[in-house]
């Protein structure tokens, strides 16, 4: 049933956790050039603050659920936001490289449990037959943080400075941890998460093919994203603004594919939709590889690959949960967690490849990681249903 006191509200204000959520994990790869500069680091240096934050997520997001699954989740999110936007604002005055690596930890440490616990308190506060648009409502968060808040971020960065960037992440942080603490009803709980959960789960040879497809998936990309900016930059000249507005379009594309996805799954099917969306995902950093030094095609080539990066991940979501719908809380967590596995992977293989000035061996690269990523989406085509003999 629906929680009475939940107000229309209530969702848009998880949502705007995640979209500060996504804005804190993405900053970075927004604004290397500038932190490169001002904290006197090279650029590979600037882009480990997204390869360690992304391992403390991975380790956090299944560990977080575990330890605070009994904690009242009013207290628990808009303490978690509390976190991140005192994080971001410490952040704009870190006075060197190590203390804000240390800030970061610390704050996604903390973050890491926001996402899965917003989606599992849209269950509590929704009828049934709301609950799954109003998670992928929540998610739309996440969406929102590429299409529009990482191009503000180059943006305020380019113009202001980082320091400034992550002050604008804290105050955005605090409007919605207020707007939480208001809507948010309290008293809300969810179900304990039993150790048991986990080795069923491991046990399950679909879950664990899927779980390997969202790494191949997540790492192919931050191959290139992490050092989106960067590349852009040194293959075409692209200033701040131009670098700005690839990143609105792979936001916006980002955008239109989850709604796309959202629109034709229930008539594909989640294998085929997803088929189609890693199938575009490989289409476009196929074509950022094949164009780099060409803006114009490389930002086409983006725009593919953009209506494929969150509508993949959705899918992965659909299909873990029709694969074992008792498992589905676990599920759904140990995805997120082996997403950030993916972007640590990729963005450390594409800090490799940059430090040594391999621009184009990126792209390729990346390549390679979500060809897999298509093969096992075909190895894990479900089986027809035996009928049984008449």
């Amino acid at each position: 049933m629906e929680n009475p006191r939940a107000g229309r509200f209530t969702a848009t204000a998880l949502m705007l956790g995640n979209l500060v959520t996504g804005c804190s994990v993405l900053a970075p790869a927004g604004m290397l050039p500038e932190m490169s500069a001002g904290l006197g680091i090279s650029i590979h240096a600037a882009g480990l603050l997204i390869t360690f934050g992304a391992i403390t997520l991975c380790i956090g997001s299944p560990l977080t659920a575990w330890l605070t699954s009994r904690i009242e989740r009013r207290i628990l999110l808009t303490a978690t936001l509390a976190v991140l936007a005192s994080g971001n604002l410490a952040s704009a005055f870190a006075p060197g490289y190590a203390s804000l690596l240390v800030i970061r930890l610390v704050m996604l440490a903390v973050g890491a449990l926001y996402t899965p616990q917003a989606a599992g308190t849209a269950a509590l506060i929704v009828p049934a037959e709301r609950r799954g648009s109003t998670i992928a409502y929540i998610f739309l968060g996440w969406s929102l943080a590429a299409a529009v808040g990482l191009p503000l971020i180059t943006f305020i960065a380019s113009r202001y400075g980082w320091r400034a960037a992550y002050g604008g992440i804290g105050a955005l942080g605090c409007i919605s941890f207020l707007w939480l603490l208001v809507r948010l009803p309290a008293g809300l709980k969810g179900t304990p998460v039993d150790l048991k959960t986990w080795s069923e789960v491991g046990r399950n040879k679909t879950i664990m093919l899927l779980l390997a497809i969202t790494m191949l998936q997540m790492s192919g990309q931050f191959v290139v994203f992490t050092f989106m900016g960067p590349l852009l930059n040194k293959l075409t000249g692209a200033s701040p603004d131009a670098i700005g507005m690839v990143f609105a379009i792979y936001g916006v594309c980002g955008f239109l594919g989850v709604v796309v996805a959202t629109r034709i799954v229930d008539t594909w099917g989640p294998y085929r939709t997803s088929l189609l969306f890693t199938g575009l995902l490989l289409a476009g950093i196929t074509g950022w590889a094949l164009s780099a030094g060409t803006l114009a095609l490389m930002a086409i080539a983006v725009a593919m690959w953009g209506l494929g990066f969150a509508s993949t991940n959705s899918m992965q979501q659909v299909r873990l949960v029709a694969a074992a719908p008792p498992l589905a809380p676990a599920t759904v967590a140990l995805n997120t967690s082996v997403l950030y596995i993916g972007q640590a992977i990729g963005s450390a293989v594409g800090g490799a490849l940059f430090a040594r000035e391999l621009l184009h061996s990126t792209g390729f690269v990346a390549v390679g990681f979500v060809v897999l990523a298509v093969v096992l989406v075909v190895v894990s085509r479900p089986r027809p249903a035996a009928v049984a003999p008449g």
